[in-house]
């Protein structure tokens, strides 16, 4: 290969490169972004080591819904206790803005009506509420309600801190057998950035 050539196929493949860095950076800032999750919070939806992509734009076009399991950064409430702001969570949205929502004897009550959720580890041992969910907020709560940091604690979560909505776990995959892929509330839920419970 000549010296001309050489420099044609260098240039080009440091072209093809430098796009596909900027490429995956702009996706990553704008559209997902992996993460793992390192508590027991979410358990038995989420298990400790499960990674996860995070999407950042479906919020454009369809507001958030009980059930999503959103990624958040700490609310000041938990910033004031030592969580630091680069650190985020994860939560499943339990109620909405303008709806009443109580804990009583385990059950989660919105509007009057209890909650099923069968993706709860156990019933809650605590009592919250009734409280209406503020405009521009939700209450959200851990799968694994006894072992969660979460909106009993520290109150609603403002949607503005919401970064958006477990999508696809890709880790871990069956250890044998069929590689069938686990869906969580209707979505697939990760190598990544760790997750707070």
């Amino acid at each position: 290969m000549k010296f001309g050539q050489k420099w044609t196929w260098f240039a080009s493949t440091l072209q093809t490169l430098l796009l596909a860095i900027f490429l995956a950076a702009v996706l990553r800032w704008g559209v997902a972004e992996p993460r793992y999750i390192p508590s027991g919070s979410m358990l038995p939806t989420l298990q400790l080591g499960d990674r996860l992509v995070v999407e950042k734009i479906s919020h454009y076009w369809r507001d958030w819904q009980r059930g999503d399991i959103v990624v958040f950064a700490p609310p000041p409430a938990l910033v004031s206790q030592g969580y630091r702001p680069e650190n985020v969570l994860i939560k499943r949205v339990v109620a909405l803005a303008g709806e009443t929502v109580q804990v009583q004897q385990g059950q989660v009550w919105v509007n009057g009506l209890p909650l099923g959720e069968p993706y709860v580890a156990e019933a809650a041992d605590y009592t919250w509420g009734p409280a209406m969910v503020p405009a521009g907020c939700l209450l959200v709560l851990g799968d694994n309600r006894n072992a969660s940091n979460d909106s009993h604690i520290w109150g609603f979560l403002d949607e503005r801190l919401i970064l958006g909505r477990a999508w696809v776990r890709f880790w871990p995959w069956p250890l044998h057998g069929y590689a069938t892929i686990p869906w969580v509330n209707g979505m697939l839920l990760g190598l990544g950035i760790p997750l707070l419970g």
